[in-house]
């Protein structure tokens, strides 16, 4: 060793960076050789492996999306088949494209929900705005994306939200005339979505550090619920040609993939469970709830504490989940149960899309937390709440309103009556007040939230945040246009010229004097 040319030209060198070459493996040595090809084999070997396994997931999400474009086909065609024979179509005027937009729209959304999860998951998240990133996103596995432990989560979940409601004691109330849709009389609906909420946030809170399985098995929930969404959707459509079904105006075209996807039966029950209006405020909306508790009880198993932005994301969010329950019975007199059916639009809206992709920014939370200072968090806290405060007493006004117009907080606004040619009846809309403001003003107030639980992620481009969590105020903003004119539609339709004058007197939609 002494002798070795290398080790002498070591002592030369005292303080050269590195250990020294081995005087057994010389440069160009021939067992250096093989240990260099031995590393390239090595790492030739785990390059291929990983495009084995990249081909691998794409072959498998291939038959996926291909197993699920056929049964969105297949299944309603079917039953159009086996349950429509000689059911007469209504002459329909198409929204969302028509049967091949409303096809198009089944078949990606459960992929959105998806995109959303891995673009921005713990190994991976768009930097910034740079969508060019996209293209070092991981694909998933199959076997990611459903389990039986999922499974049995999200259906005990659903069958407790049932017990719920069928068990807790709460008032009766009827809902709108049906006359307008071609029905008689008024539904009985019940009203314990308020004590249910607080009911599953106590039982949610008995588990403790354990909800924390919610973010482990976060894909796998969310394949069980689109699993369990196309269910409900092939029921619904099936039942829908039961005899005496009332159905919505629009959801009977007669073409199985449209009507599939609209809703055909405008209130179905089993018994005086009303479907839609249970799905619509119950397990979906509750669960975003219990899934932003369980990444807040990720993170405090990660790190031992729960951070400012969690905190305020989990209580503005949950915030707005209680005012929808605490309000339960203003849903009655709104467009989904009054006029649309029920169908896989809203199937998939109540019980994937809203759990799965409005807490879409806690879930972030969980790996990216920003770190934001509390004066930043405290100018979000601040908008949040404005946004609320002009979201819940425009709302009520209008609730008010319409339950009793000559209630003192709302007998002074001034009113401008037109006729309502569905029914012969005159009626009266609201030019003072909130709503003298803008048509829509209380979708500004339920905007301004959505970016604020946006903000608090960070702000992409100024420091730290990515683009992906803005995903919900971007795309809420189209839902809230496409669904004011839709509004503006059918309201044109049944008030004619009067809600032209209408329009005159309030010109603004959604914010006074800007647009």
């Amino acid at each position: 060793f002494g002798s070795s040319p290398s080790l002498g030209s070591a002592r030369c060198l005292p303080h050269r960076p590195g250990p020294a070459p081995s005087p057994r493996t010389k440069p160009g040595s021939p067992a250096r050789s093989r240990s260099q090809r031995s590393a390239q084999a090595a790492t030739a070997a785990a390059a291929a492996a990983a495009r084995a396994m990249t081909t691998q997931s794409k072959l498998g999400l291939g038959l996926c999306a291909g197993a699920g474009a056929a049964a969105l086909l297949a299944v309603p065609c079917a039953v159009k088949v086996l349950r429509g024979r000689g059911c007469k179509a209504d002459k329909t005027e198409y929204e969302f494209g028509g049967p091949v937009g409303a096809y198009i729209t089944m078949w990606s959304l459960p992929g959105v929900i998806y995109f959303l999860y891995y673009a921005c998951g713990k190994d991976f998240v768009v930097p910034g705005m740079d969508l060019r990133t996209l293209k070092d996103m991981k694909l998933p596995e199959v076997g990611d994306l459903f389990s039986g432990r999922a499974a049995a989560i999200f259906t005990g979940w659903f069958g407790f939200q049932v017990a719920l409601e069928r068990l807790l004691p709460g008032k009766v109330v009827e809902g709108v005339d049906l006359a307008s849709a071609g029905g008689h009389g008024r539904l009985k609906y019940r009203m314990n979505g308020h004590l249910a909420f607080w009911t599953s946030l106590a039982t949610l809170a008995a588990f403790g550090k354990k909800l924390s399985v919610l973010y482990d098995e976060f894909p796998a929930l969310a394949g069980a619920s689109i699993l369990f969404s196309f269910g409900l959707s092939s029921y619904l459509y099936a039942a829908s040609f039961a005899p005496g079904a009332l159905l919505a105006k629009g959801g009977n075209s007669g073409n199985p993939i449209y009507d599939f996807f609209i809703g055909r039966e405008l209130n179905p029950r089993i018994g005086s469970f009303d479907l839609k209006q249970f799905c619509e405020l119950r397990p979906g909306l509750i669960g975003w709830t219990a899934l932003n508790l369980g990444m807040a009880a990720k993170q405090y198993e990660k790190t031992g504490s729960i951070s400012g932005s969690m905190a305020l994301v989990t209580l503005l969010q949950g915030m707005y989940v209680w005012d929808s329950l605490y309000q339960e019975q203003a849903i009655l007199s709104t467009m989904d149960i009054t006029t649309d059916g029920f169908g896989y639009m809203l199937a998939f809206g109540d019980l994937a899309w809203v759990p799965f992709t409005y807490g879409l920014q806690a879930r972030y939370l969980v790996d990216h937390d920003p770190a934001l200072s509390p004066v930043t968090l405290a100018c979000v806290a601040g908008f949040g709440l404005a946004g609320y405060a002009i979201f819940r007493a425009s709302n009520s006004e209008k609730d008010q309103f319409r339950r009793d117009p000559a209630h003192p907080s709302v007998k002074h606004l001034k009113t401008l009556e037109v006729k309502n040619h569905q029914t012969g009846r005159s009626t009266h809309l609201l030019v003072s007040g909130w709503w003298g403001l803008a048509r829509k003003i209380n979708y500004t107030g339920d905007w301004l939230m959505a970016w604020m639980w946006s903000v608090a992620t960070g702000c992409p481009g100024f420091g730290k945040g990515t683009i992906i969590t803005y995903f919900y105020p971007i795309y809420f903003a189209v839902l809230l246009i496409h669904r004011a004119g839709r509004d503006d539609h059918f309201c044109s339709m049944k008030y004619k010229e009067g809600w032209q004058e209408y329009k005159k007197r309030v010109p603004y939609v959604f914010v006074p004097f800007l647009l």
